[in-house]
């Protein structure tokens, strides 16, 4: 209902030149037992009202709520407001009688009837429902309705090829109000989502998601934001994560006009604001049939058999440990004690001797953020490229930060599970040899051009 009365309320605010908004408070489900033409009714002769006494660059809200939840049954609050022209305080008690204006000079250029408001009044009111009205002249107009509603059995979110307690996803918008409603619809529906305010905000925890090799599934983007709008962060991760994960852009507008920069931009799809669950599980279910992949993106591996890892650890016992875990890939393990050792052995090796290290973040002597910063900044060209991970007991996004500052992959948290160790380093050993192909291939380049 609210998306049919949103389209249309939509392209009459555009053709005006009004700014109009739909905001669903926290709550508020996506299904309800009642008469959703009669509602619509109302709601759409409210709102065509405001749109009629409101001139640009004016502005048309509706605001959705719930307000009280009881025995099965759910009072929803309907709130319009405009920046239009007002009533007279005089007048507002006569609003929804018949045939009734404020203004009936027959030059009056709003000319009606008089009619609509009282078979509004009349139809809420069959409803058990209140209207009511709040009005200043030359501010604006804020009618409120008030109905009670029978909840629902029908879920919101019904898919048998997506589960929502396995998603994880990021809400990207400056209102803090909508990122807030939208976590909550998600939650509501079993889906865990996290929320922040800008640009720069998303594509930092996206990072730290990267780095922990938890990434999100799916990141919904605000389009209007300032500084860093939905389409500039949308091609910053795809620059960055590829197809990692899936984006979606939110948007309260008509998006045919940036649609083909969008998708361009990496983008993969398109969602009307106010946000229901069941509207981003079937949109994120359609995508992913489309492009036949699964929830989690998986990406190419190499094989550990082989491999030389360098560990960096200072605890015998988990040194031990993580010796025998590796050897059931067939790696090849040397062991350091501190970071200092771990410098040292990586200094004196030869160049791509070492295909990744294991580095603990609290050692004695040099602890694993330095020794890392210290092997960076070596002048060999493997220091830049050989995959580090951090391994701590900490897992708070404080220190993945700092293992990212100072050029760390990946992060994982102690004791570590051996299927997400063989996951990162194969991942990670897979991607520098990429690199490293790449790279021979423009020298191979440059030199046959030479």
């Amino acid at each position: 209902m609210l998306e049919q009365i949103n389209t249309m309320v939509m392209s009459q605010c555009g053709e005006k030149g009004l700014k109009y908004e739909c905001r669903v408070i926290g709550g508020v489900s996506d299904y309800y037992i009642g008469d959703d033409m009669k509602l619509k009714q109302v709601l759409i002769n409210i709102l065509s009202n405001a749109i009629k006494f409101t001139d640009a660059p004016g502005s048309v809200t509706l605001i959705v709520e719930r307000t009280a939840n009881f025995e099965n049954q759910s009072t929803i609050r309907f709130s319009i407001c405009d920046t239009g022209i007002g009533m007279d305080q005089a007048f507002i008690p006569k609003i929804f009688d018949a045939f009734t204006q404020e203004n009936t000079n027959r030059n009056n250029k709003y000319g009606s009837t008089g009619l609509g408001m009282a078979i509004t009044k009349n139809i809420v009111e069959l409803m058990n429902g209140t209207i009511s009205v709040q009005s200043e002249k030359g501010v604006g107009t804020e009618f409120t309705v008030v109905i009670t509603l029978t909840n629902s059995e029908r879920q919101g979110v019904a898919t048998s090829y997506l589960k929502p307690g396995e998603m994880r996803i990021l809400i990207v918008d400056d209102s803090e109000i909508d990122a807030e409603h939208a976590r909550i619809v998600l939650d509501e529906a079993g889906i865990k989502a996290d929320t922040c305010f800008s640009g720069a905000e998303a594509l930092q925890m996206l990072e730290v998601q990267h780095t922990k090799h938890e990434p999100y599934n799916l990141v919904l983007l605000d389009w209007k934001m300032p500084e860093m709008d939905g389409l500039a962060v949308a091609k910053e991760i795809r620059k960055r994560y590829d197809k990692e994960t899936t984006v979606i852009i939110l948007t309260a507008f008509n998006w045919d006009e940036i649609m083909d920069e969008a998708l361009h931009a990496g983008v993969d799809s398109f969602l009307a604001k106010p946000l229901f669950s069941s509207n981003v599980i079937d949109e994120f279910e359609r995508i992913a049939r489309k492009n036949n992949m699964s929830l989690y993106k998986e990406k190419k591996r190499a094989e550990l058999k082989g491999r030389r890892i360098l560990l960096a650890e200072d605890v015998m016992i988990n040194a031990e440990i993580m010796k025998e875990i590796l050897r059931m890939r067939e790696a090849e393990i040397d062991h350091a004690e501190n970071g200092k050792l771990a410098l040292c052995m990586f200094e004196v090796s030869d160049i791509g001797h070492y295909d990744a290290i294991l580095m603990d973040v609290r050692m004695p002597e040099m602890d694993g953020l330095e020794a890392t910063a210290a092997i960076r900044a070596l002048n060999r060209p493997d220091a830049r490229t050989i995959p580090i991970i951090a391994m701590t007991a900490n897992a708070f996004d404080e220190d993945v930060q700092r293992s990212l500052q100072v050029g760390m992959n990946a992060h994982l948290s102690k004791p570590v599970e051996p299927d997400r160790l063989f996951e990162t380093l194969e991942e990670l050993i897979w991607e520098a040899d990429e690199k490293k192909k790449a790279a021979a291939g423009r020298n191979c380049g440059i030199a046959a051009f030479t």
